[in-house]
């Protein structure tokens, strides 16, 4: 057993742990920080099953990313599919036996060229950051690192897809082995070690970074609210204690 490849095990465990726990935590924020009022955007749904919708095309199409700036969306869109891919058609380093779906010569290649879908969109995200006054304003170092930390996932593991082939079947091995505990040998491949350090890495700073909009959209009020305040008092629970 290499240095390398023990590094690597317990680097994995403690981005995991990182990850699990962070975001467990920020989702217990999230669910009981008080949402005192009614404060929908509006025109908003006045039912619940309109809620689920409006939320569907928020998460799946960012309906409102749309109506504010078109390249922006286009870029940010461009981005999220193509992640969305390419993280499906991971799923195959993680089980065994594959999944049929995942299996499947479509998704395989469709995952392959997403990649190119997904550094695109973080190129034009990352150059409006330079190119549109206003947006470089409020630009933060922790803006350009995350973009450049995701462009660097994805081109090392381009590289290894269309330039440079790993040993896969070694890479699916010590990958299993640490979903059973146990610590196969990683592949001294120097891009794979680059982009399994650049995974890692966006792992233990997700809990802690703006990518945390992933799963705080959903517990966004202006979002989340029926619109029927005519219909129904809005009371929160801290303030129905208040009147009892």
């Amino acid at each position: 057993m290499t240095t390398t490849t023990v590094f690597f095990a317990a680097l994995f465990y403690v981005a995991t742990a990182i990850l699990v726990l962070g975001l467990a935590r920020k989702i217990y924020q999230y669910a009981s920080t008080p949402a005192p009022l009614k404060i929908p955007t509006t025109p908003a749904p006045t039912t619940k099953t309109g809620v689920v919708l409006r939320m569907a095309r928020e998460v799946i199409l960012f309906e409102s990313l749309f109506k504010s700036n078109k390249w922006i969306w286009l870029f940010g869109w461009l981005f999220h599919v193509g992640l969305a891919v390419v993280l499906f058609r991971h799923l195959r380093y993680f089980q065994y036996p594959v999944w049929d779906i995942v299996s499947l010569e479509l998704v395989q290649a469709a995952g392959k060229y997403a990649s190119f879908a997904m550094v695109a969109g973080l190129i034009g995200l990352w150059a409006r950051r330079f190119l549109v006054d206003r947006v470089r304003y409020i630009t933060t170092l922790s803006d350009h690192l995350i973009l450049l930390l995701l462009i660097g996932i994805g081109i090392t593991g381009m590289s290894m897809t269309f330039v440079s082939h790993t040993d896969i079947v070694g890479l699916k091995a010590f990958m299993l082995g640490l979903m059973r505990f146990e610590i196969n040998p990683l592949p001294e491949d120097p891009l794979l070690m680059a982009h399994l350090a650049l995974v890692a890495t966006l792992m233990i700073v997700f809990p802690i970074s703006k990518l945390l909009h992933a799963p705080g959209v959903f517990f966004s009020p202006t979002r989340n609210q029926v619109d029927d305040p005519r219909e129904h008092r809005h009371l929160a629970p801290w303030a129905a204690e208040l009147e009892k």
